[in-house]
């Protein structure tokens, strides 16, 4: 692990690339990576989270920035910008069933080759994809979904990089941080190694490649 600033972390970013970024509407989304990301004008971005957020809050900020090719994410009707831009074909949205898709980011931080779920049976999840039957009944295979870097907003870090989270910020973070190639974390507080108890790690120094210095 290593401390760096925010702009050689965002700088590491090529256009191009696959982001998952934390936060659920915007709460425990690193801003300052996503506001790094806007003003270095990383493109052609497709962009893995929860939701879109809002204009101006997290992942919106891409959106607006016309920086997304492509948004992967549970769903975005509080972004009206993201509405409007998949409607024009502007960027294109893939919407995912939310449990399905923080399982299938946690399948493939876990190593495992899919799982088999009854969401999306029946409907137009199901386009494209593997039925398996167990049982008498029908499961869509889902398939893990990985990114190049992972964008972590975590409560605290120490100087190892063990992270810990406050409330809903560890909702999406923990897991992203074990399904991208990279990771880059922002903290609120960086603190001296020994002062995180090892029962409070949430995510472990070794997954963790890069903390932004605040200083």
């Amino acid at each position: 692990m290593r401390t760096i600033t925010l702009e050689d972390a965002v700088a590491r970013i090529p256009d191009g690339a696959s982001l998952m970024v934390g936060g659920f509407m915007g709460v425990g989304t690193p801003e300052c990576i996503v506001d790094e990301l806007v003003r270095q004008r990383k493109r052609e971005l497709t962009v893995i989270g929860n939701d879109t957020a809002l204009p101006g809050v997290g992942i919106g900020k891409l959106v607006s920035a016309n920086l997304v090719r492509k948004a992967i994410a549970s769903h975005i009707g509080l972004n009206p910008e993201t509405q409007k831009k998949m409607l024009a074909g502007q960027m294109e949205v893939e919407l995912v069933p939310q449990g399905t898709l923080i399982e299938r980011i946690r399948a493939a931080g876990y190593g495992l080759g899919g799982f088999l779920t009854s969401t999306g049976v029946g409907t137009v999840v199901e386009e494209g994809k593997r039925k398996v039957e167990v049982e008498g009944r029908e499961y869509l295979l889902e398939v893990p979904l990985r990114a190049d870097f992972a964008l972590v907003q975590a409560f605290l870090a120490d100087y190892l990089g063990n992270l810990t989270y406050a409330l809903t910020a560890r909702n999406f973070n923990p897991v992203i941080a074990m399904a991208a190639a990279t990771v880059i974390v922002d903290a609120e507080h960086i603190v001296p190694v020994g002062m995180i108890s090892p029962d409070q790690v949430m995510t472990p120094a070794p997954l963790v490649d890069y903390l932004v210095s605040r200083a």
